[in-house]
């Protein structure tokens, strides 16, 4: 099958997340059961990549502008459902992947030029759907988490099969130093806010605050101005080897202020088996399971200090933890092989060819 991933906000390198590795990885596994994978998405045009994709445009005249350094083909578009007209009549997809920003115009394209549709959600801001879902009735749905299962059958009617964020365990496994607990992400709705107020009622600990979505000049500096107080709180960039990252992390903190579909650095951080401390809501809750502790949405940050502060300092409350976070990284549910013999079966069956 020749399957394209579309999304309407941006990929590797441009942009990272959770829907970004997943796709990464969904596209490689099926390249490596003989597909075609590729993505089409949004391009920011800053920097010297963006500046290249503008003129790789130019040159093409082009809606798109296309990179292979992820080892397929990323198409970049300033509007994704704009070029697919183009892209279906040069390549020819026999299904199309469509998920997260704008699903809707983009899905409504593809259906236009007769691709069949899978289409995949990630989250439950319905407001960046772009449109009413509900409008592609012939397609296959697959949701991220039960949490998210559940909230498009309430608002819209949809059911949809369940595949959670696929994880590569040799991917993320490491041994670790054990040297910080680490906030992945900080920005607001992630807990920025929360994660600082726990920083500071714990001064012995120290933090680590590690950049995934692209802080921009002004968010950066904010970031700065807040944690420079605090001499227990390290910054780093973000990085593709999140192995650098576990391979210094005794707990995550996932204290998130939203309605997160799923948690994928709990799910990364249990390969070596590091417990997270996280906020009990939406899929988050999945994903932490038994490998964490689960804070009620509103606790004090002098809650969360005291469980931090227990699971640091008791050595059998932490191996317990560890063992379970190690444990739950192994469930049938996330085992990658047959994630993918589901997801290749449902390709299967939207493109209606049959595998080939």
């Amino acid at each position: 099958m020749n399957i394209l991933f579309s999304f309407g906000n941006g990929h590797f390198p441009e942009f990272s997340g959770g829907v970004q590795s997943n796709t990464d990885y969904l596209v490689k596994a099926m390249q490596a059961r003989g597909h075609k994978g590729s993505v089409l998405c949004s391009l920011f045009g800053s920097g010297t990549f963006g500046l290249t994709a503008r003129l790789k445009m130019k040159l093409t005249r082009r809606p798109w502008a296309t990179d292979t350094g992820l080892g397929y083909d990323v198409r970049r578009a300033w509007k994704a459902w704009d070029a697919v007209p183009a892209l279906v009549k040069d390549d020819r997809p026999d299904v199309a992947v469509v998920q997260c920003h704008n699903t809707v115009p983009i899905a409504a394209e593809l259906q236009k030029q007769g691709v069949p549709l899978v289409v995949y959600f990630h989250n439950v801001e319905f407001d960046e759907l772009g449109g009413d879902p509900r409008q592609f009735a012939g397609a296959q749905f697959i949701s991220n988490s039960q949490f998210t299962r559940n909230r498009y059958r309430e608002v819209f009617g949809i059911d949809s099969h369940v595949i959670c964020p696929s994880i590569d365990v040799a991917q993320y496994e490491t041994q670790t130093t054990g040297r910080y607990v680490t906030f992945i992400n900080p920005v607001a709705k992630k807990g920025l806010g929360r994660a600082i107020e726990i920083a500071t009622l714990c001064p012995e600990i120290e933090f680590l605050f590690v950049e995934s979505w692209t802080l921009n000049p002004a968010q950066e500096a904010e970031l700065n101005a807040a944690i420079a107080p605090l001499t227990n709180i390290t910054f780093m960039r973000r990085t593709h080897d999140m192995r650098s990252v576990y391979g210094q992390t005794r707990i995550l903190l996932a204290p998130s202020q939203w309605e997160e579909t799923w948690g994928r650095v709990a799910s990364e951080a249990h390969c070596s088996g590091i417990p997270a401390l996280a906020t009990h809501i939406g899929g988050l809750s999945e994903a932490v399971g038994p490998g964490g502790v689960l804070m009620p949405v509103g606790s004090a940050a002098s809650d969360w200090a005291i469980e931090l502060k227990r699971l640091w300092s008791d050595s059998d409350h932490y191996a317990a933890l560890s063992q379970a976070a190690r444990a739950y990284a192994l469930r049938p549910e996330i085992d990658p092989v047959a994630q993918i013999d589901q997801f290749e079966a449902i390709l299967v069956q939207a493109s209606g060819k049959g595998n080939k």
